[in-house]
């Protein structure tokens, strides 16, 4: 997955890019949805009306010129009348995208807006959401209710329009995506969440706490080496941050990884990077105990450090949000992985600890993975540990996996779990916690 460059890269690249992600991550089909760029001479860069969503080329991208001439092979997208109208009111703002995908399109149905405190990354990124009346799709009176919505409030940079999709603008084109992407993300954590049972939601206090966690209290060293090792051992991040967002296993607003190096030494990545876009520059250092000087690490890497000093054998970390696991995250639902043999061995039982146990009880986090590989934060994340970074981005698919199964069996009827017997015999065979 090509790395997006807003200062450097062309608007129609820019625009395959996003629109790419979004059709291969399942957010739209392949005659839905449309992007828009607006840029510094007042010309509009749109995706083109009728072509296939899944195989556009900076070729296919519309340009609608300040004076309203049209450039390129195409017709504009036929929504293209309600991008004009919120640039027109929104001049500091120069992305559009409009989707239809599946979780937020429920809510829309059902005339809801998602509560963004189901996770605490999401109300910053998302900020208040409005809701814009039906009209038909294409037509001048949906560009006016939908500008009239965002009038309501200047805040107002994502809007849920009734029995269609959402629309969300952005100062540029990753700006908006982030925002997408974690609104939806909210949308199926919820759904999620339903399905299971009733979904806790944070407080504002409890956002402000996790918001105010950057870690600001580390020691930096100027004298920064990069053996071959260790540039190793960066790229292996970046890949692998970049595998998880194609797998849906972590949003470019939220999630950690990280490396041991040397010793206790390891690698992790920061806070305020999209992960889509992370390069190896932007992973940062942590030597005995100091952080390589002009960068901070990730909100978590007090968590990370104490689970390498407590668990030699721990090699690599991955901290995430997983829609199907983040239904158990924020719910009094039971994560039983005692469904099938690589459910359990991968993860045993996995225990959850109360929000913000991250920054208030490293130590009894740290020590869970003393005895087993993968515990859960509750609202926040799953953290996965393992000897390698492939063999921890393993537990995590399976632990997401286990997890959309047991979404999928809640309506069935009872889950008739493995016996503790047939548990034994499975550690047993496979020597499990040895």
């Amino acid at each position: 997955m090509k790395q997006l460059n807003t200062e450097l890269m062309h608007p129609a690249q820019q625009i395959c890019i996003i629109i790419d992600r979004i059709y291969r991550s399942g957010m739209t089909t392949t005659s839905g949805g449309n992007i828009s760029i607006m840029d510094e001479n007042g010309d509009m860069w749109i995706t083109p009306s009728g072509i296939d969503k899944g195989s556009l080329t900076p070729k296919d991208i519309m340009c609608v010129r300040s004076d309203g001439e049209v450039v390129g092979p195409h017709r504009p997208s036929s929504e293209y009348p309600f991008h004009r109208a919120l640039y027109n009111i929104r001049p500091n703002l120069h992305s559009v995208i409009h989707a239809h995908p599946p979780g937020l399109v429920t809510f829309s149905i059902v005339h809801e807006i998602p509560n963004t405190n189901i996770i605490p990354q999401a109300k910053g990124v998302c900020g208040p959401i409005g809701f814009a009346p039906y009209d038909v799709p294409g037509s001048e009176g949906l560009g006016e209710k939908i500008a009239e919505e965002f009038k309501k409030n200047p805040e107002y940079k994502a809007v849920i329009m009734e029995n269609h999709g959402v629309v969300l603008m952005g100062e540029d084109i990753a700006d908006a995506y982030q925002r997408f992407e974690t609104l939806e993300l909210c949308a199926r954590t919820i759904l999620n969440a339903k399905t299971l049972g009733e979904p806790k939601y944070l407080s504002d206090a409890q956002i402000g706490f996790h918001d105010g966690c950057i870690p600001t209290n580390y020691k930096h060293f100027m004298d920064v080496k990069h053996p071959s090792d260790e540039r190793a051992l960066r790229t292996q991040i970046c890949r692998m941050v970049r595998r998880a967002c194609d797998q849906r296993l972590m949003s470019s607003s939220y999630g950690t990884v990280s490396m041991r190096w040397r010793g206790d030494d390891f690698l992790i990545t920061p806070p305020r990077v999209q992960r889509w876009d992370i390069d190896e520059e932007d992973i940062v250092q942590v030597r005995n105990g100091m952080v390589e000087a002009g960068k901070t690490p990730s909100r978590s890497v007090a968590l990370h450090q104490e689970i390498y000093r407590r668990n030699p054998r721990v090699n690599a970390i991955i901290l995430t949000q997983c829609p199907a696991l983040m239904g158990f995250n924020t719910t009094d639902a039971e994560f039983n992985v005692r469904t099938i043999p690589e459910s359990w061995i991968f993860l045993q039982d996995v225990p959850k600890f109360p929000f913000g146990s991250q920054y208030e009880n490293v130590e009894g986090v740290a020590d869970a993975f003393r005895t087993r590989p993968c515990v859960m934060l509750a609202n926040d994340s799953i953290v996965v540990a393992s000897d390698s970074l492939l063999n921890a981005f393993d537990r995590l698919e399976v632990a997401e996996f286990s997890a959309k199964s047991l979404v999928l069996a809640a309506p069935m009827g009872s889950l008739h779990p493995i016996t503790d017997k047939e548990v034994e015999d499975l550690r047993v065979a496979f020597h499990v916690g040895e």
